[in-house]
């Protein structure tokens, strides 16, 4: 699997394309905005979009979501349907934080802890790991040992849990039950900065390292 990295919005997130080498499928992953940037992304590696991935309802993460699917005629996945509490308000969304227009939208498939996607022939698990917001979910390509993880974990830091039905508590136990088992050599994209690997993580993130 072929993967890129785009920044988009004026928060610097990081939307993610997925192309799968066997097939040329593609799946891009939170497209928070900047839609031409992002399809140009898509040119430049080469990939036919099947579908679009999101990780959380953020504004960030997904205020472009539903144009681009009517653009390229594709379906939504994701996240949890606890998100629908999100997503029912990025129009106003939108416009408190200057992004301009955003259509709040039905994903064409919630999805749930344990469910697959697929892009091409790669094959990610769906880990429901609430906390930054009730219904964030992580996407893990096991073979490829990629985890796109939105804002659960970053390097150095985790996700904010001051948001309306944020909850710390289960924020660190979602990173430390569900993240921690997948392996030390997992390498993650986070919704926001570099990525790093979950042993580096471990061994050095002041909020949920081994040694907190």
């Amino acid at each position: 699997m072929k993967l890129g990295i785009v920044p988009v919005t004026p928060f610097e997130q990081n939307c993610s394309i997925l192309v799968c080498q066997n097939t040329g499928d593609a799946a891009i992953v939170d497209p928070g905005g900047d839609i031409d940037k992002i399809l140009d992304g898509v040119k430049q590696m080469g990939g036919n979009v099947k579908k679009i991935l999101l990780t959380h309802g953020h504004l960030d993460h997904c205020a472009a979501a539903q144009e681009l699917s009517e653009q390229l005629h594709v379906p939504i996945e994701g996240p949890q349907i606890e998100e629908r509490f999100w997503i029912d308000q990025l129009p106003e969304q939108a416009v408190r934080f200057g992004f301009g227009h955003a259509k709040a939208f039905e994903p064409t498939r919630w999805l749930n802890n344990g469910d697959h996607v697929q892009v091409g022939d790669v094959d990610f698990e769906v880990f429901h790991c609430p906390g930054h917001t009730p219904g964030h979910v992580v996407f893990f390509d096991k073979e490829d040992k990629l985890a796109l993880v939105g804002d659960v974990l970053f390097a150095g830091s985790i996700g904010r849990t001051d948001f309306p039905r944020g909850n710390h508590a289960d924020l660190i136990n979602a990173i430390k039950t569900k993240l921690w088992p997948l392996g030390d050599d997992v390498q993650f994209v986070p919704g926001h900065g570099p990525m790093s690997t979950f042993g580096q993580e471990r061994k050095t993130n002041p909020y949920v390292g081994d040694g907190v």
